[in-house]
């Protein structure tokens, strides 16, 4: 079963760490389609979802590949943590999990605009109650710079992850530099 994997899989990855990583690059790695991922303080200690909702549509894969681009940025400087201030206001981190619900119905809508607007407010969110996520003194590239270029000028953009990574951007036009996604529904 693929949430035992899951379970496995963090377990080797955040074995003896202080700040182990969220589940969900497990989750992503093994759950094909799109997938939202309902996560809850009081279940699993908040570490593994609640609940998944699933999408294998082809239609809605084809959609999201068309519409996704990645644009490699950074990776994590040694002795990056995102944790070191935490603002963890109950409003901003229900925006934040109302911001995955509508980037869940977006894509499975196939609304350019609503996708962009949900990933943006996503980052909003992050940047809110992780300030880490995009500033940290250990991080040598503006990593809020680049996003407000790449969110002014396409429907949207996030990082994939705290301290850069990849850039998701948003757009049915090529953006240059990058690459698109391909998403497998089995």
């Amino acid at each position: 079963m693929a949430s035992e994997l899951v379970r496995q899989l963090y377990a080797e990855e955040n074995g003896g760490s202080a700040e182990p990583s969220g589940s969900q690059d497990m989750i992503g790695l093994l759950y094909p389609g799109v997938n939202r991922l309902d996560y809850a303080f009081d279940h699993a200690g908040g570490y593994f979802p609640r609940h998944i909702e699933s999408n294998n549509d082809p239609n809605v894969a084809a959609w999201l590949e068309a519409v996704i681009t990645m644009i490699p940025v950074t990776q994590r400087p040694a002795g990056y943590t995102p944790l070191g201030i935490k603002k963890l206001d109950s409003e901003w981190i229900r925006r934040l999990g109302q911001s995955g619900h509508d980037c869940y119905d977006a894509i499975l809508a196939r609304d350019l605009a609503g996708l962009g607007a949900s990933m943006n407010e996503s980052m909003q969110c992050w940047q809110a109650i992780l300030p880490g996520t995009v500033q940290h003194a250990t991080l040598t590239v503006d990593l809020l710079g680049i996003l407000d270029y790449y969110q002014a000028r396409y429907a949207g953009a996030m990082y994939s992850g705290c301290g850069g990574g990849y850039l998701y951007v948003v757009s049915d036009e090529p953006v240059p530099g990058g690459f698109r996604i391909k998403v497998r529904i089995r």
